[in-house]
């Protein structure tokens, strides 16, 4: 426990370091935009465009995998969501909720992390979350909550999902990489060097960028924050060990991945949303905060259990 902890403290430690500019005005609002836009469609893009290039699609998908993610999430999003309804929120706001308790920031925090700390191996079951999260979840809350204001699915709303998914760099570098992989397209050396040397500036970047985002976040409805954040960081891989270990037969080691990376804090895209949709922004925004200050304990523990686990 205390050697994956040092492992993973630098990580935190540049997530402090970015946190502590913003707060102290020295990075502001408008700088930790431009620098998460930067490594959001750049840095991110070539990271994942470099990792799923020397990929195969038979090596990242695994119906097994797909099936326990999605029932082991889909059961904390299902509580999350009855809890919301018991105290009688509306549907857009049991929305929100359900996506802070089972979206984690694998993006900007579980693919750097989580492949130094387990191995390269890590990258195509961290491949595999990422999607599922962006296609299955991200797509979820955008019907949710356009249905129940206009009190149904049109055409319209679909159309929204399929562009906003065809625009999100994440995925179009996934699927470009793998392109390239499937028909063994060569790779020049200057264009290698490129994509190797500008993702090479997505893990501190993107770490950087959560600590300043954090900075402008508040923590107000602390209860609310603690029981989503428990969602998050207890309840959502607990439950993804279940279904990856005793109900689907996933492979030791890439179940282990999965469920390190369910463990990780709220994602900051799940306040985008929020804040888009003008649905509880603040409520989200105490959960990322409260999530990712007890994930330097937690994290720390689940990645110690799976990489010493049986």
């Amino acid at each position: 426990m205390l050697a994956i902890f040092l492992q993973t403290l630098p990580f935190f430690a540049i997530i402090g370091l970015g946190y502590g500019a913003g707060r102290t005005g020295f990075f502001s609002e408008a700088a930790t935009a431009s620098l998460t836009k930067f490594v959001f469609y750049f840095a991110l893009s070539a990271l994942l465009f470099r990792f799923s290039a020397n990929l195969s699609l038979s090596e990242v998908f695994d119906w097994n995998f797909v099936l326990a993610y999605l029932c082991g999430t889909g059961a904390i999003y299902l509580v999350a969501t009855v809890v919301a309804v018991v105290r009688r929120l509306s549907i857009a706001e049991a929305a929100v909720e359900a996506q802070v308790a089972v979206i984690g920031n694998v993006g900007f925090l579980g693919i750097p992390m989580l492949t130094l700390l387990l191995g390269p191996e890590a990258i195509g079951p961290n491949m595999m979350v990422l999607s599922v999260d962006l296609i299955v979840f991200g797509s979820l809350i955008v019907v949710l909550i356009t249905g129940s204001r206009d009190g149904r699915v049109h055409v319209g709303v679909l159309k929204t999902v399929a562009l906003g998914l065809l625009k999100n760099p994440m995925i179009v570098s996934i699927v470009l990489g793998l392109t390239v992989s499937a028909l063994a397209l060569p790779i020049p050396k200057p264009l290698n060097d490129f994509v190797a040397l500008l993702g090479g500036a997505a893990t501190p970047g993107a770490l950087f960028a959560i600590g300043a985002s954090l900075a402008s976040k508040s923590a107000e409805r602390m209860s609310v924050a603690v029981w989503l954040s428990t969602c998050k960081l207890v309840l959502h891989p607990a439950s993804v060990a279940v279904f990856a270990l005793l109900v689907f037969d996933v492979d030791r080691y890439a179940a282990g991945v999965m469920i390190a990376a369910a463990s990780l804090p709220v994602a900051g895209n799940v306040y985008m949303l929020a804040q888009h949709y003008r649905v509880a922004p603040q409520r989200v925004s105490a959960a990322i905060l409260v999530s990712t200050a007890f994930s330097i304990l937690t994290v720390s523990l689940v990645i110690a259990l799976v990489a010493t686990g049986p």
